[in-house]
C-alpha cells in the first residue's frame, strides 16, 4: 500500500504519513515502491498503527483495496480473480464453501476446477473466452484477498462489491480508461430501443452494454469487444455479475481483428476511440465493411459508424457517440452523403458540453439504421440540446436532455417527420443537407429559439431585474460604524465543539447506493442546487438536513453554507464538510457567518503548490450564550439574502444583454426603441 494508502486508513492527510515516518524510528520500512513513491505492507502499516492508537480497526472494504491493490501480479489481476470468485459465489455458492473450508493451499488446489464450471457456463468454452480460469500456483498468494472478498460480498452481495472494487480501480487510474457516463449510456441504450441482441465493439468497461441489459429480455446476448484483453476481461465479470444476459467479450481491435464477422445483431451502441490516425487505413482498403465510402486517415470515427452499421440486421439500429468534427470535416463528406442518401443515418444529435469526456467539447450522437429498403422520402433529424448544460461541474441536467432528445427521436422515429421546435430540433430534408460541405452540425441548421429574441420575454426578463435590483436595494446592509475596537471574546474551535457534542462533523462520500441529488463544492461556492451524482456504491451517503452547514475545503474563497428545506435532503458530495449543530448550544446562521470570516479562514487554511485546503476544524468562533448568537445569525441570514439577490440580478442582467443582443441581430427588436 502506498502513502496514501495508510492515510486513508488513519484518516488523515499525506502530509501526516510523512511525519510518522520522519519521527518514528519504527515506522514500517517500504517493502517495494519508489524512493519518491514507496509502498508498504499492509499488515505491517496495521500493526504500526493499532499499537500507536491511530487505528481500531481496518474497516473490510479498506483492506480488501489495499489487498488488491497491493497485489503481486498487480491490480487488474488481482481484479480478475476476485471476480472470478465473486462469479462463483453469486453462481453456485455451494461450490465456493467447499472450496474455502481448509487452508489457503487447498483453496489454491481445489479452485481452478470449481472456476471452470461456472466460467465454461457463463462465456462458453470457445477459445476466444476472455476470462481464463487462475492456475492454482497463481491463486496462491491471492487467497486472502480471495477469502476477504467473500466476506465483503456477504452483505451487499457479488455484484455490488465487484462494482465497487472495480469503481475504485477505475477512479484511481482516471487517465488509463475513458469511460462513458452512466446518464449518457441510458440515452444511448434508450435511442437504440429493446434489442434481444446487442453488440458493442470498442466495450471498455461495459457500461452501453450494462445500459442496453437494463430491461432485461428473454435470450438476451451481450457482445463486446476491446483491444485491452484485461480490460475485456473485467467487463466480461462485471456484465455476468450484472446481468443474467449471455456474455460474449473478445479482445483485439474489432477494426483491425474482428471476432463478429457472422454477427448480426438487433442493435449496436458504441463510444469509439477519437481522432485515430493507426486505425487501419493502409490494410483496410478493400474491406467489404466500407458500403458508404472508404473512410480518410483522418476519419476514424466514420470506420467505425460503418464497422457498427455492418454488423447488425437489416432495420437493425445503431447509436454512435461521435466527436462534433465528424459532423462537418470535408475529410468525411462522401461517407456522410452516402449515409444520407441510402437513409442510414437517421439522427444528429448535439450534447451539452461536460456529456462525457473530452468535458470542454459539446459531443455529438449519431443515430443510424440498417435500411431495408431506400426511403420515400429521405429525412434526417437534427437535434440540440446544448441548452441543458449545468452551471457546475455536475454535468447537464440530464432529465431535461433525455426528454427533450427522447420525446424529438419518438415522434420522428414513428412518423418521418417533426414539427420545427426552435432551437432544439428539426426534421430536414436529405436533399437540404447533399451541397458541398454536407454539413451535419444540427446548430447550423435549426432555426433559433424563439424566446431568445421575443420582446415579450425581454419584458419578463427587464421588470424581474427592476424588481431584484429593488430588493437589493433595500437589502443593502447599513455602513458599519468607524472607530470601534475589536472586542476580546473568548474563542473556541469546530474541533473542540465537535468534542464537545455541540455539532457533529461529517464528510462528503465517494459514492453511495441511494439515487439523490449531490450538493457539489461548486454548487455551495456558487449558491446553486444540488447538481452532482453519486458513483453506485455501498457507501452510505451523507445526506443534509435543515439547519446543516456546509463548507468547502478546497479553494481560497471563504463560504459556508446553511441548507434550508429545499436543498435539504441532498447528498453530501466531495471536497465538502457537513456541521450540524445541536440547536440547544449553536444557531446555524451564527456559526455560518463566522466561519466565513477572512482572517478565520486564512489561519485554518494550509497551502501546497497548486491549490489551498481548509481544516475545518481548526476554524474559530466566539463563545457566546444562544441568545447572543441569534443576534449576530440574524445579521448573517441578512446579509446572505442579499447576497443571493446580487447573484440573481446579476444572472437576470446577463440574460438582458444576451437577449438584446440576439434581438437586435435577428430583428425582433427594433434599434430605436
Amino acid at each position: 500500500m502506498t502513502a496514501a494508502g495508510i492515510a486513508r486508513l488513519a484518516g488523515v492527510g499525506r502530509a501526516a504519513v510523512s511525519n510518522w515516518r520522519r519521527r518514528h524510528a519504527d515506522f514500517p520500512k517500504p517493502v517495494g515502491g519508489t524512493e519518491t513513491s514507496p509502498s508498504f505492507a499492509l499488515a505491517d502499516v496495521e500493526a504500526w498503527l493499532r499499537a500507536q492508537g491511530k487505528l481500531a480497526e481496518v474497516p473490510p472494504r479498506e483492506r480488501v483495496w489495499q489487498q488488491l491493490a497491493g497485489h503481486p501480479e498487480g491490480p487488474v489481476a488481482a481484479l480478475v480473480h476476485a471476480g472470478c470468485v465473486l462469479l462463483l459465489i453469486h453462481d453456485r455458492p455451494t461450490l465456493w464453501l467447499e472450496a474455502s473450508a481448509g487452508s489457503d493451499e487447498r483453496l489454491a488446489a481445489m479452485l481452478p476446477a470449481a472456476l471452470d464450471q461456472v466460467l465454461d457456463a457463463r462465456f462458453g468454452t470457445g477459445p476466444e473466452r476472455t476470462v481464463a480460469t487462475p492456475i492454482g500456483p497463481r491463486l496462491l498468494p491471492s487467497a486472502p484477498l480471495l477469502r476477504g472478498t467473500a466476506e465483503l460480498a456477504a452483505g451487499p452481495g457479488a455484484r455490488k462489491t465487484y462494482e465497487f472494487l472495480l469503481g475504485r480501480h477505475l477512479d484511481a487510474n482516471p487517465r488509463q480508461y475513458t469511460l462513458t457516463p452512466d446518464p449518457l449510456a441510458e440515452l444511448m441504450a434508450e435511442l437504440a430501443g429493446p434489442a434481444r441482441t446487442v453488440l458493442d465493439p470498442a466495450c471498455g468497461t461495459g457500461t452501453l452494454l450494462r445500459a442496453a441489459a437494463a430491461t432485461p429480455r428473454p435470450g438476451q446476448e451481450l457482445y463486446g469487444q476491446d483491444s485491452d484483453p484485461a480490460l475485456a476481461a473485467l467487463t466480461a465479470l462485471r456484465l455476468a455479475l450484472g446481468t443474467d444476459a449471455a456474455v460474449r467479450i473478445a479482445a483485439g481491435d474489432s477494426l483491425r481483428a474482428d471476432a463478429r464477422t457472422g454477427l448480426r445483431a438487433d442493435a449496436a451502441l458504441c463510444h469509439p476511440p477519437f481522432n485515430e490516425r493507426n486505425w487501419g487505413h493502409d490494410e483496410l482498403a478493400y474491406d467489404p465493411r466500407w458500403e458508404y465510402g472508404f473512410p480518410a486517415r483522418t476519419e476514424s470515427e466514420l470506420a467505425w459508424v460503418q464497422h457498427a452499421l455492418a454488423r447488425v440486421r437489416d432495420g437493425g439500429t445503431v447509436v454512435v457517440l461521435m466527436p462534433p468534427a465528424a459532423a462537418s470535416r470535408r475529410s468525411g463528406r462522401r461517407v456522410r452523403a452516402d449515409l444520407l442518401r441510402r437513409g442510414a443515418l437517421r439522427a444528429v444529435i448535439a450534447l451539452p458540453v461536460g456529456a462525457a469526456p473530452p468535458y470542454n467539447i459539446p459531443l455529438h450522437v449519431w443515430v443510424l439504421r440498417r435500411p431495408e429498403k431506400a426511403p420515400a422520402q429521405p429525412g434526417v433529424l437534427l437535434a440540440d440540446a446544448g441548452q441543458f448544460a449545468g452551471e457546475g461541474r455536475g454535468g447537464p441536467d440530464w432529465r431535461s436532455v433525455r426528454d427533450a432528445v427522447l420525446d424529438a427521436w419518438g415522434e420522428f422515429d414513428r412518423t418521418g417527420r417533426l414539427d420545427d421546435r426552435p432551437g432544439l430540433a428539426r426534421c430536414l430534408p436529405v436533399i437540404e443537407l447533399l451541397d458541398d460541405d454536407v454539413d451535419l452540425a444540427p446548430a447550423r441548421h435549426l432555426p433559433p429559439p424563439g424566446a431568445t429574441g421575443d420582446t415579450g420575454r425581454l419584458t419578463d426578463v427587464r421588470e424581474r431585474l427592476d424588481e431584484t435590483l429593488r430588493l437589493t436595494a433595500e437589502l443593502t446592509p447599513a455602513p458599519p460604524g468607524t472607530g470601534r475596537a475589536a472586542p476580546r471574546r473568548p474563542l473556541t474551535t469546530v474541533g473542540e465543539l465537535a468534542r464537545g457534542g455541540a455539532l457533529v462533523l461529517r464528510t462528503g462520500t465517494n459514492g453511495g447506493h441511494a439515487r439523490v441529488p449531490v450538493l457539489t463544492d461548486h454548487d455551495v461556492l456558487t449558491g446553486a442546487g444540488p447538481s452532482g451524482a453519486l458513483p453506485e456504491s455501498d457507501e452510505e451517503p451523507v445526506l443534509t438536513e435543515p439547519g446543516d452547514v456546509v463548507v468547502p475545503v478546497l479553494g481560497s474563497g471563504s463560504v459556508a453554507r446553511v441548507i434550508d428545506e429545499a436543498t435539504a435532503g441532498a447528498a453530501l458530495g466531495r471536497n465538502l464538510v457537513l456541521l450540524r449543530p445541536d440547536p440547544v448550544a449553536l444557531d446555524p446562521w451564527f456559526l455560518a457567518g463566522f466561519l466565513r470570516g477572512t482572517a478565520n479562514h486564512r489561519q485554518a487554511s494550509s497551502y501546497a503548490s497548486t491549490a489551498t485546503r481548509l481544516d475545518v476544524r481548526r476554524l474559530q468562533l466566539p463563545r457566546l450564550p444562544l441568545d447572543a448568537q441569534r443576534g449576530y445569525g440574524d445579521r448573517f441570514r441578512a446579509l446572505d439574502e442579499f447576497e443571493r439577490a446580487l447573484r440573481l440580478a446579476g444572472r437576470l442582467g446577463e440574460q438582458l444583454v444576451r437577449g438584446m443582443y440576439d434581438g437586435l441581430t435577428d430583428g425582433t427588436v427594433d434599434p430605436g426603441r
